[in-house]
């Protein structure tokens, strides 16, 4: 891809403002996304994060104007677009599938909205020569679909979201078809793009590791409903509930019943340490296996096996009467045999305390007061 410095430009009018209040999207009984309300500031990079069948992909749909909704509004760049044809609000997209047709050329393919709009051909060449400078596919034109690798085809399909020069670009999942080496040289890119164009992209993903690269804010949903928003720092570091924690952190991070145990709460089915003040109620601790370090005592945990990945080793272990599960993320290469006995310490502050009924996390100061606990 060019540099983003090329004295090349289209005329994009910069990102524009996308917000949805309360709406709702039902097929009968089934309500794809319920009560959705969210603001998305012009010329940011915002990700729509989730599982399958969440409802991202259909909150995307929702703004391109490609499904109507059942209630609520959307507005973009301070216009009400609800009942607004696609044509007419000013958003491109760029699809899963890429969306190419076969028996095109790559500029054929790139232009062919321009061409369906009437825009004149000086103009067309304009935005194509620029787009093409942008995406460094100047000599891959005159090719078709098929001559092109997964890659390229990418860079065609984003080649016709540019030429629209539209303030707010849509991504549905468009790295999922690539390889894990290629997926990660796009993201650089795609973000370099954005940046660059200064355009507002909203980009659906199930992938954490492209929402915690590339978004300056995450929209994480669950069963059609907003589970958490906020930059990708405060989803990891404050997730607001059990499903939060267990969705974003590679590992996901420990969750752990929790039971009385001398002055405070432990971890069940073990005598201790403490790892937070004393609390009515059935609580869940849930700690980073990043933030676990091997100890020299401690809680002893039981070795079940050993991930090596090159810069750290994943070690999954069982802790406690309970057999509770427990995963470590220790740096370099830890070579422990199956059924070795460890300790780990965590630093104070660092253990997360949910509700086990509601599953949400609570928002008192749950931190020990000593300088490191043992886990």
């Amino acid at each position: 891809m060019a540099s983003v410095g090329t004295t090349q430009s289209l005329r994009t009018p910069g990102g524009a403002a996308v917000a949805l209040a309360g709406v709702h999207k039902h097929w009968d009984k089934f309500r794809a996304v319920n009560d959705i309300s969210f603001a998305v500031p012009a010329g940011s990079f915002t990700v729509l994060l989730g599982p399958s069948g969440c409802g991202k992909t259909t909150c995307l749909r929702l703004i391109a104007g490609l499904e109507t909704v059942t209630s609520g509004t959307i507005h973009i760049d301070g216009r009400d677009v609800t009942d607004v044809p696609p044509a007419r609000r000013g958003v491109a997209m760029v699809f899963q599938s890429y969306a190419l047709f076969p028996h095109l050329s790559a500029a054929e393919n790139i232009l062919f909205g321009l061409k369906a709009r009437g825009v004149p051909k000086q103009e067309q060449a304009r935005r194509l020569r620029v787009a093409a400078d942008i995406l460094g596919i100047e000599t891959l034109l005159d090719r078709r679909p098929s001559q092109l690798s997964g890659g390229q085809q990418q860079r065609v399909a984003l080649g016709r979201a540019i030429v629209a020069e539209a303030p707010v670009c849509l991504l549905d999942e468009p790295l999922s078809n690539l390889d894990a080496r290629l997926r990660a040289d796009m993201r650089a890119e795609l973000v370099a793009l954005q940046r660059r164009l200064g355009i507002t992209m909203i980009y659906v993903t199930h992938d954490q590791t492209e929402a915690m690269s590339m978004a300056d804010r995450v929209i994480l949903l669950n069963q059609g409903r907003i589970e958490q928003e906020g930059t990708p720092a405060e989803l990891y570091a404050q997730p607001d509930s059990i499903f939060v924690a267990r969705f974003i952190g590679t590992p996901a991070m420990n969750l752990l019943p929790l039971g009385r145990a001398g002055n405070g709460l432990a971890v069940r089915g073990t005598e201790g340490p403490v790892l937070a003040p004393p609390r009515e109620g059935d609580w869940i601790g849930g700690i980073r296996p990043e933030t676990l370090v091997l100890s020299a005592d401690g809680l002893a945990l039981r070795l079940e096996r050993a991930e090596y990945m090159g810069a750290d080793t994943i070690l999954h272990c069982r802790c406690g009467a309970e057999d509770l599960p427990v995963q470590i993320r220790a740096p370099g290469r830890v070579d422990r045999p199956a059924g070795n006995i460890l300790h780990v310490a965590v630093p104070a502050g660092a253990v997360q305390i949910f509700d086990a009924g509601t599953g949400q996390r609570c928002r008192e100061d749950a931190a020990v007061p000593t300088e490191t606990v043992e886990l």
